[in-house]
């Protein structure tokens, strides 16, 4: 078929491939603006646009998909129907309807739960023992269509945002793939999503990673798995910023107020939380990388009973 893309982060790129390769013909890949990163600010492309141009793959970056000069854009490229993971925009009336096959969107989570933009994060910090991915047949909802096919995701125990993340990309790829040849066969079977008791996956930002000593541990460390590698979780040390990438549950208390150093050997040391004490094993400090516990404690001193 005759494709018309939209997507913009990594998460994006490999069903970009995966209908590449598939044969599917991709006429326009539609993502947001460049933005400056770095300290440079240098302007960047996005995943999807530089995936795209090594494909020699037209590009189309609206600053508002909604415009009506947008509209007619996307009306120059005839396409069967348009595919759309992560592209960070709604989509108006118009556009859903524009193509014979409308608008089949990949989202990150089994549907309708976890509808929104961080259904990735918020299944590990949840502690979902499954994920997955849904493709639907997208309304002008929030993640509302009609469901066309499901992939499920076992969590490991020790799943991160970014090992889910990865995942999904993966299983959301293959099962773009096959939702597409079941649309153009005229097999695929469409089911209404219903409502759900769970969150609304709303957006992540850095003040989430604020660590709250008076949670429960399990908690605090799912926290930890949820946000890594952004926007990370950390706390204060030595009016230090502490990032905690990697955490073990303790179940037993120390008669400790919560975020107080319970306990230090050589390797590595212990909070009381708000409920059971949480053992760190990965952290890192400002200018500093990444690094095993014990590996701070050989250049670091910290103490019981000091307060994080």
């Amino acid at each position: 078929m005759k494709v018309i893309f939209m997507g913009t982060p990594d998460f994006s790129v490999g069903t970009l491939e995966a209908l590449i390769e598939a044969g599917h013909e991709i006429v326009l890949a539609v993502t947001q603006p460049d933005k400056p990163r770095g300290r440079g600010k240098e302007m960047q492309y996005s995943p999807v646009k530089e995936a795209a141009l090594a494909h020699d793959i037209p590009v189309y970056q609206p600053q508002r998909i909604r415009d009506a000069e947008c509209v007619e854009e996307l009306k120059k490229y005839p396409a069967d129907v348009m595919v759309v993971i992560a592209f960070g925009q709604i989509l108006p009336k118009e556009i859903l309807d524009m193509t014979k096959y409308g608008c089949i969107n990949v989202h990150a989570s089994l549907l309708p739960d976890y509808r929104g933009a961080a259904p990735i994060q918020w299944a590990v910090i949840n502690g979902e023992p499954v994920s997955g991915v849904t493709t639907m047949q997208m309304d002008e909802g929030l993640d509302t269509g009609d469901m066309i096919m499901k992939t499920e995701i076992v969590l490991d125990e020790k799943e991160t945002g970014g090992s889910l993340h990865d995942k999904l990309a993966e299983a959301g790829a293959k099962l773009c793939v096959e939702t597409l040849k079941a649309v153009e066969d005229g097999t695929a079977v469409r089911t209404k999503q219903g409502e759900t008791g769970t969150d609304y996956a709303k957006q992540l930002n850095k003040k989430m990673g604020d660590i709250d000593w008076t949670k429960p541990a399990v908690e605090i460390e799912r926290l930890i798995r949820g946000l890594n590698p952004w926007p990370s979780a950390y706390t204060s040390w030595s009016d230090k910023t502490m990032k905690i990438w990697e955490a073990e549950v303790l179940d037993k208390e120390s008669g400790q107020a919560p975020g107080t150093v319970a306990e230090v050997d050589k390797k590595t040391f212990a909070v009381q939380t708000g409920k059971g004490m949480l053992k760190i094993l990965s952290l890192q400090l400002p200018g500093k990388k990444r690094m095993d516990t014990d590996a701070f404690l050989r250049g670091n001193q910290i103490k019981i009973g000091e307060t994080l």
